[in-house]
């Protein structure tokens, strides 16, 4: 049924391991399985929080659930790297440029692997067979070339710790003479007299006149010298490193993209559903870097990392091919972009074009080539083929990073490509994240819109969902009258999940 999506509703609603937090059973969703799905209908279920690995499309109980996760897009057209984004960047044009000599990987983590296994982002649900019918429808520092400064006593350098502690106590018990005399005048009533240079100071309180007078003025002197020549050298240097920062400033993503180097980077969008021969070609290779990955970075067992666990989550989709007008060249489906250094595939990055933007799936790299934070870049990358698919499809505007997961400091980088937007739990609108951060740090749940603004496609009617039972396409107020109706309540809070728009334009599966 070529143009219309069937879906397969799962009621069960059982707790799962957290791929966040690691607890065992806190992470609470509702799912389905999608034996097909256009990209339009998959498109109004991600603006609704849903999200899909492989075929099994899920929403989190946002409200229940230990790690609240928030889709979260970016303005992809808006979008100008950070000052540290444009380091990554210059970080792997240079490290493409001179490639690092042994080990240069390091500990692995950080945002770069901040997502969970796949394989624990999903209950293992298994569908039914359904047999799919056929419709139409500041300061200067000393030189260490210059002199020691010396104290009083020329054996012993400023350096030593005993010669400023020195000074400290004769200053503190010159203050301490000096109140007392004060205090001894106030009682007395007399005036205070002025101290005369032919009066000895007791020991401890005050200068030695038996001894050469203190350089400290000298001193003074020449670190006002130091002061000056540093604000000299920095004044002539700041003019270069304002122009620097300015044309930086006027750099676009493209611009930094250019970089010579980054071209020994060979980028490959390949649609991996229906599989292309260039997928077919690198599907092995793609494979042995994915179990690479999940052996190294998430510590799964190489004996779990099959084919065909890689295949079921990650190559698998219910996305149809679609080359609609005003869709981009490549079309709208599932596709796989490839990094390729020098004849060698090094990372990839699991992706879906759809009407209005590129959804990020999952990434997976070589982890040896880990020193080249091919996470942030391989996002900045993502990015500006958003913008570069716009150029042919006009509503293709944004980028979508999945979830964002404020209790989870490996998930909250997201929240760094600015201009983004968090998804309201409960309105479905869009908030701009920095407005949501003062929420979320108070709550881990919270309602991000403002009060008064409800779901506009909440309204739903459950006998104007679709239904396909017995091969027959109904609505379902026949299908309830034909069986009783006893899975009202499932089919209501499936379609108030999926919204009144998808829940009567998807066909759901009842057997």
């Amino acid at each position: 049924m070529h143009g219309r999506s069937i879906v397969e509703w799962f009621a069960e609603h059982e707790a799962y391991r957290c791929g966040y937090c690691g607890e065992k059973d806190t992470n609470f969703s509702h799912g389905m399985w999608a034996h097909t799905m256009t990209c339009q209908d998959y498109q109004d279920l991600i603006d609704r929080g849903w999200r899909r690995s492989g075929k099994y499309v899920y929403k989190p109980t946002m409200n229940q659930t230990c790690c609240p996760q928030y889709t979260i897009k970016c303005a992809a057209l808006q979008f100008h790297p950070s000052r540290s984004q444009k380091k990554v960047i210059k970080k792997v044009a240079k490290l493409l440029a001179n490639p690092p000599t042994g080990s240069r990987a390091g500990e692995l983590g950080g945002p770069d692997s901040g997502e969970p296994s796949v394989v624990e982002d999903v209950p293992d649900k298994q569908p039914s067979q359904v047999n799919v019918p056929q419709m139409t429808s500041g300061d200067p520092q000393m030189s260490s070339d210059d002199p020691p400064v010396t104290s009083g006593d020329p054996q012993v350098s400023s350096g030593d710790p005993t010669v400023s502690s020195g000074h400290l106590a004769v200053q503190e018990s010159r203050s301490s003479h000096e109140g007392r005399v004060k205090e001894s005048g106030e009682a007395s009533g007399e005036p205070e007299k002025p101290a005369t240079s032919s009066k000895v100071p007791r020991a401890g309180e005050g200068p030695d006149p038996a001894k050469p007078p203190c350089k400290k003025a000298k001193l003074l002197r020449k670190q006002r010298r130091q002061e000056k020549e540093a604000l000299r050298q920095a004044s002539e240097s700041l003019p270069l490193r304002k122009k620097e920062k300015k044309e930086d400033a006027q750099k676009s993503l493209e611009d930094f993209l250019k970089e010579e180097a980054l071209s020994r980077l060979e980028m490959r969008l390949v649609r991996s559903e229906p599989k292309s021969e260039e997928f077919r070609r690198t599907r092995k290779e793609s494979y042995e870097v994915y179990k690479k990955y999940q052996v190294a970075v998430h510590k799964d067992e190489p004996d779990k990392c099959t084919e065909k666990q890689w295949t079921r989550f990650l190559v698998d989709s219910p996305l149809q091919e679609e080359h609609k007008p005003g869709s981009p060249a490549c079309g709208n489906g599932s596709f796989h972009q490839q990094y390729w250094l020098d004849g060698k595939l090094i990372a990839v990055g699991v992706l879906d074009v759809l009407p209005n933007c590129v959804s990020s799936v999952y990434l997976y790299y070589d982890p040896d080539y880990h020193y080249l934070s091919l996470g942030t870049y391989s996002a900045l990358r993502e990015i500006a083929l958003t913008r570069q698919l716009h150029e042919t499809a006009p509503s293709l505007v944004f980028y979508y990073m999945g979830f964002y997961i404020h209790t989870c400091p490996k998930m909250k980088y997201k929240g760094n490509y600015d201009p983004s937007f968090l998804l309201c739990p409960e309105s479905y609108s869009w908030v701009a994240v920095e407005t949501c951060r003062p929420k979320l740090d108070a709550s881990n749940y919270a309602r991000l819109e403002q009060p008064g603004k409800e779901d506009e496609n909440g309204n739903i009617d459950v006998d104007r969902v679709l239904v396909l039972y017995e091969h027959q396409l109904m609505p379902y107020a026949i299908y309830r009258a034909i069986t009783g109706g006893t899975d009202v309540e499932d089919v209501r809070l499936y379609a108030m999940l999926a919204g009144r728009t998808c829940a009567e334009r998807i066909i759901l599966f009842r057997n």
